[in-house]
């Protein structure tokens, strides 16, 4: 009789858990140790997803860049607010994607900031209208090397914390 009570007593402790634990959010998969127990995600872990934008001295000034330091750009070729960047130009020019408003350290207008729905249904970023890329071709914090590149029909330029392009001389 003992054991009974203690199994069903640790099946209501189970069951009390897994309640808990959906109500309090989605569930994420652990990665550390390779287990893959679940683990409650909160509404703060949630909102770090959030991108956030700063600003980082260049050789062209100051622009504006991602959480890592990475150059973002604007694309000449998107119109009313819409990428014009998708398939192979995406694969070269990652946008920047969100999951909630994006966040403005030091240096950026948080009013400049916004968000647009992509054809595949992701938020990404944009700035004073433009919205948001990353070049593959920057593999270090601060590089600009995307700047006046013409790929995929149009400019790429980076983008001043007032939200206007600066074009290199070169």
């Amino acid at each position: 009789m003992k054991r009974k009570v203690t199994t069903l007593v640790a099946a209501a402790a189970a069951f009390a858990i897994a309640l808990v634990s959906t109500a309090c959010g989605s569930t994420a998969y652990s990665a550390g140790g390779g287990y893959g127990y679940p683990i409650a995600t909160s509404p703060a872990t949630r909102a770090a997803a959030a991108a956030t934008i700063g600003v980082r001295p260049t050789s062209l000034g100051r622009v504006i860049v991602d959480s890592k330091g990475r150059t973002l750009y604007l694309f000449e070729k998107d119109t009313s607010r819409r990428s014009a960047c998708t398939g192979q130009c995406a694969q070269y020019w990652p946008p920047l994607l969100t999951h909630g408003a994006p966040v403005a350290h030091a240096g950026v207008k948080q009013s400049l900031l916004g968000k647009i729905r992509r054809a595949d249904g992701t938020q990404q970023v944009t700035y004073a209208g433009h919205p948001l890329y990353r070049y593959i071709g920057d593999s270090k914090p601060g590089q600009t090397n995307g700047e006046g590149s013409q790929e995929f029909g149009a400019g790429w330029d980076v983008l001043s914390s007032s939200g206007k392009k600066i074009e290199s001389d070169g």
